[in-house]
């Protein structure tokens, strides 16, 4: 069962906007009925604006995953007030790439590759950046950042570049580490794919004068199984 986790972040610049965010949903071609219930939840949070982490592709195979055509219809159908803006992961990538890019396209999904938008929310803008997967790309901040103001927005699938976003940026969101998928008591996440571990492994993180919030994600990936560890999507309301 996925569970909607929402969290609260003091922000003067974003006070009063309601963000979704979700990640890392790995859907196999068995899963259209969960998927549904994927978008249904989604919806039913009635989000300023809807983001997210990537990894749409099942254990990076295309093959295994839910058609590509039948995920961007389903991503066609989330309901926002200002839009829904997305990543790619590192399951995305290869020959996955260009079938999800061009489905995409044709649905008008707006995918984030190391560049930026500018939000209109009311009489205020809001730049939302993002970059490529730093496993399989090139992840290029400076330009996904080129000609920002604030606030910002920054979108990442892997955490792991946390450390060298600059600080001006009002919240980092990414995903890819499932929150390690199976958490055990005092050991944390045993399955983390990061050189940091559990460092960066979920929730918000604040150093630096930055904040990073992480998901835990709604699929799988390796091993079919979480424990302690169970699928969400998250709610961001800044105060």
């Amino acid at each position: 069962m996925i569970t909607v986790k929402h969290y609260k972040i003091k922000d003067a610049e974003l006070k009063g906007l309601k963000i979704v965010f979700v990640s890392d949903f790995h859907l196999k071609k068995y899963q259209t009925k969960r998927f549904k219930k994927i978008i249904n939840l989604i919806n039913e949070q009635n989000a300023d604006i809807v983001l997210s982490g990537g990894d749409y592709v099942a254990l990076h195979n295309i093959d295994k995953t839910l058609s590509v055509e039948t995920i961007a219809e389903g991503l066609s159908k989330i309901k926002s007030k200002y839009g829904f803006y997305t990543v790619l992961g590192n399951h995305d990538a290869g020959k996955a790439e260009t079938d999800i890019l061009k489905a995409f396209e044709k649905y008008s999904i707006k995918t984030l590759i190391n560049n930026n938008v500018i939000v209109n929310i009311g009489s205020e803008n809001l730049y939302i950046a993002g970059v490529r997967d730093i496993q399989t790309g090139r992840p290029n901040i400076f330009k996904a950042l080129a000609n920002t103001g604030n606030p910002v927005i920054f979108l990442t699938h892997n955490p792991d570049i946390y450390t060298v976003i600059p600080n001006n940026v009002n919240l980092i969101l990414a995903g890819h580490t499932h929150g390690g998928q199976v958490r055990l008591p005092f050991l944390g996440g045993i399955i983390v794919p990061s050189k940091y571990k559990n460092k960066y492994a979920l929730g918000l993180i604040e150093e630096d004068n930055k904040k990073m919030l992480v998901t835990k994600g709604i699929g799988t990936s390796v091993l079919n199984v979480r424990f302690n560890c169970k699928p969400e999507i998250v709610v961001i309301d800044f105060e």
